[in-house]
């Protein structure tokens, strides 16, 4: 029996796949046309990603990028000279701040399938330092209800379980795993939207049991204290997000998102130029993304 009153289904969106990168297919959810700037989420993608297509050299400033691996694994390489692996299960929490140049391509043999959130940054922390947060996948709290439901929590709380990740914008990134005839409420702070992504399987969301199938977000309203999740036939699984929202002007420009047109040409013209934060970018070229590239021929 549900004890919360539960948040209503506001809007469904189904994810189809379209081009992003070089080669690469993505499903975008928030992000299109139908859900822009979801504040202060904006964009989420799942990519299912192989060689030789992938993100080479680009950049950002003003947000945070947060991939979470579900099978292979991407590698990550940036001008600051950090470079790394991303493997099955493992996340990596970007703060690009005032700037980061940065290369993602899939490694190995088999296809790289995850996700990408974009989280806004609020106008006092656009041009903080950039740094990450990487756990491996045995190091992201798991949460375990004993009914069927199994939570990884990437980032907050769920099922009294909270993970290490430090949000400059306050928020929830579960990934909930659920056997059938499974059910589980989750606690949405006032004032935050919420979304969830659905990957595997059949939920029902809300006190009015609304069906929804993979690949598909359901933007929540803000009528209750969480939202009510449930299964039937089918095991299922999915994130659910939630956030604070900024209440600023969201000004995006491809990678830069700012809070003003002339924030975002300064932004250009800092990548242009190598300069505030994107030092060095002018000469520096990824290693992983040469294949792409080509960039050591130029």
């Amino acid at each position: 029996m549900a004890s919360m009153k539960s948040r209503g289904v506001e809007k469904i969106v189904h994810s189809l796949e379209r081009s992003e990168g070089v080669g690469a297919k993505v499903r975008r959810s928030i992000g299109n046309h139908e859900l822009r700037n979801f504040d202060p989420f904006l964009m989420l993608d799942e990519f299912n990603v192989a060689k030789p297509a992938g993100f080479p050299d680009h950049p950002h400033r003003g947000f945070e990028t947060v991939t979470y691996m579900i099978e292979g694994s991407f590698e990550h390489e940036d001008f600051l000279g950090n470079r790394g692996l991303i493997g099955p299960g493992d996340l990596q929490w970007m703060t690009a701040g005032k700037g980061i140049l940065h290369s993602e391509m899939p490694h190995g043999d088999i296809r790289s399938h995850g996700l990408q959130l974009w989280i806004n940054l609020s106008q006092k922390d656009k041009l903080c330092e950039p740094g990450y947060q990487e756990l491996k996948s045995s190091e992201i709290p798991l949460a375990d209800d004993g009914k069927g439901v199994k939570a990884r929590v990437i980032a907050g709380s769920a099922l009294g379980v909270e993970s290490p990740v430090y949000t400059r914008t306050p928020a929830h990134y579960i990934h909930y795993t659920m056997e059938h005839n499974a059910l589980v409420e989750h606690k949405i702070p006032q004032g935050w939207n919420a979304f969830i992504y659905t990957l595997e399987g059949e939920i029902f969301v809300g006190n009015e049991a609304k069906e929804v199938t993979p690949h598909n977000t359901v933007a929540l309203d803000n009528s209750g204290d969480g939202v009510l999740i449930c299964t039937k036939e089918s095991k299922a699984n999915f994130v659910l997000i939630c956030g604070k929202p900024h209440n600023e002007p969201i000004v995006q420009h491809g990678p830069f998102v700012m809070t003003s047109k002339k924030e975002i040409q300064d932004a250009i013209t800092d990548y242009q130029l190598g300069e505030n934060g994107f030092e060095g970018s002018r000469s520096w070229y990824s290693q992983i993304g040469l294949s792409i590239t080509k960039a050591d021929k130029r």
